[in-house]
């Protein structure tokens, strides 16, 4: 991921954040996943082997899309008060948006 797309993300990460469209932590993301709550999951380039593999799986069994961000714990952590591996977005619009950049 170029720096472009990483400072896109950023920006439209703490544009969701601060509409209130985000679910931070691994078991909430799952809660709000099994709930069609999150229309997409963005996980940290330096997130554990085991959270993106039981991410990609609960997604995988409902339907919602993952992306992966070269964003780190920490610096997802500027955004939303704690470092975090695991985000959902619960918003389609700011989903499709990520996924525009991402894909």
């Amino acid at each position: 991921m170029n720096s472009g797309k990483k400072q896109k993300t950023a920006d439209l990460l703490s544009i969701c954040i601060k509409a209130g469209k985000t679910v931070k932590g691994f078991d909430s993301v799952s809660e709000s996943v099994r709930k069609k709550i999150a229309c997409a999951v963005l996980t940290a380039c330096d997130a554990s082997e085991k959270t993106v593999k039981e991410v990609n799986f609960i997604c995988g069994k409902y339907g919602v899309p993952v992306f992966s961000t070269e964003l780190s714990k920490a610096e997802i952590g500027r955004y939303c008060g704690k470092d975090t591996a695991v985000m959902a977005v619960c918003d389609i619009g700011f989903a499709k948006g990520f996924e525009k950049i991402l894909k």
